[in-house]
């Protein structure tokens, strides 16, 4: 699509904007590190990760939806749905797909090893939400391209998804004040703050939990739900315990992570 990649930068950067006026205006929490080193890096992972998908990618996932629609390939192109039909289940089962890559990189040590990185953050805000490994995104868009060919989704439910996941991937990971009320309408719909920030506790069992990135439901459809931090949202503790160092929040020492750093308890399958 010859306007898909200014539709997705036009949409970040909107999102971007803000969510980080909306934490400076309304803050969830008290930072308990340095922003400028945070955002630093932060940011430059956000910008080094769609370099290296499209220099390794020759095809992305829209693109691999029109080829499958051209040739059909996949059970939505086969079964003859009709259109909003086929774009709402083509919406919800890449959302699932990206739900159960979730679990599974909790879950396998080696993959966790590459998710770590994005759990070693000791804040979480806007900038947390783009914060991935190459390498976990590379595998990411592996399956991703997959996940489009097999169930043959539509190319404009393909283009919305990945708007949604990375809009509320930073809203999500947003440093930022809900009204009580409000969140627990929201939480029905789409995975708020309150809710995602949970994933990022220090305490294993919270780490385990709330996997979703947009659509809430599979959570509590698979028992991974959990309502609320044991310690509350302001007095929980953010990140990995083996990564307290405010220190090692450089940019080299976040690429090298993975290879060089203390996997912990948090992989599922420990327990």
């Amino acid at each position: 699509m010859k306007n898909e990649t200014i539709i997705r930068i036009t949409c970040f950067v909107s999102i971007f904007i803000l969510i980080a006026a909306w934490e400076l205006l309304a803050p969830r929490r008290g930072l308990t590190t340095s922003k400028t080193t945070r955002w630093v890096s932060n940011l430059g992972i956000t910008f080094l990760n769609p370099l290296i998908i499209h220099l390794l990618f020759p095809v992305l996932a829209a693109g691999m939806a029109l080829k499958a629609y051209e040739s059909d390939w996949g059970i939505l192109n086969l079964l003859g749905l009709p259109y909003w039909l086929s774009l709402i289940i083509g919406v919800a089962i890449l959302d699932l797909v990206i739900y159960f890559q979730h679990v599974v990189f909790h879950a396998i040590p080696l993959l966790w090893r590459l998710h770590m990185m994005h759990h070693a953050d000791l804040d979480i805000d806007v900038t947390t939400g783009s914060r991935f490994h190459p390498i976990e995104m590379v595998l990411s868009m592996g399956l991703k391209l997959s996940a489009v060919v097999l169930p043959g989704p539509p190319v404009m439910a393909v283009l919305v998804f990945e708007v949604l996941l990375n809009a509320t991937s930073m809203f999500n990971h947003g440093n930022i004040r809900l009204p009580l009320k409000i969140d627990r309408v929201l939480r029905c719909l789409v995975v708020t703050p309150e809710m995602h920030r949970v994933h990022h506790s220090v305490i294993i069992r919270e780490t385990n939990s709330n996997f979703g990135f947009n659509l809430p439901w599979w959570d509590r459809l698979f028992g991974t739900y959990r309502d609320q931090p044991a310690k509350g949202h302001e007095a929980m503790t953010i990140g990995l315990s083996q990564f307290r160092d405010p220190k090692k929040l450089t940019l080299p020492w976040l690429l090298s992570l993975p290879f060089i750093s203390d996997p912990g308890r948090q992989p599922i399958n420990r327990h």
